[in-house]
């Protein structure tokens, strides 16, 4: 499967309604590999801690080093739409380009191409709106669907 976080871990196809998460009790449930999952892409694409805040919706430092230490319980329906958001990236990315080093390429270079407007798709991820997620992942969705 090219969609690889690394050599062990595989993002499975799956589909869990956004409405879903608005039940606690799911939430519970996907939060601590929902987190799992975003620490292993963001140490797969170089995030840098503070990119890392931002992209969780700018939470605390403390607590996402308390989540690294001692697991998240639960996060919220904002937190966990952006970690699937994020992967929905990471796999459209992974089927439109070749290798990994390619997709990086793109991801971290200017783009002048509507919403990009001459930054980087990850630039514009780090605005730090949900909104800015759902542009990168419609684009790069638009975009496989005319190859």
């Amino acid at each position: 499967m090219r969609t690889s976080i690394d050599t062990d871990t595989k993002i499975q196809d799956s589909y869990i309604p956004l409405d879903a998460l608005r039940d606690i009790e799911t939430r519970r449930q996907l939060s601590p590999s929902a987190f799992r999952l975003f620490i292993k892409l963001c140490d797969r694409w170089g995030f840098e801690e503070n990119q890392r805040l931002v992209l969780l919706g700018d939470i605390h430092r403390q607590t996402y080093h308390k989540w690294k230490r001692e697991g998240v319980k639960s996060m919220n329906r904002d937190q966990l739409e952006r970690i699937s958001l994020l992967l929905g990236i990471h796999k459209g990315l992974g089927l439109l380009f070749a290798d990994h080093d390619s997709a990086r390429r793109w991801f971290f270079s200017l783009n002048h191409d509507l919403p990009f407007g001459g930054i980087s798709p990850f630039d514009h991820l780090l605005k730090g709106s949900i909104n800015h997620l759902y542009e990168v992942r419609r684009y790069i969705d638009a975009w496989r669907g005319m190859k």
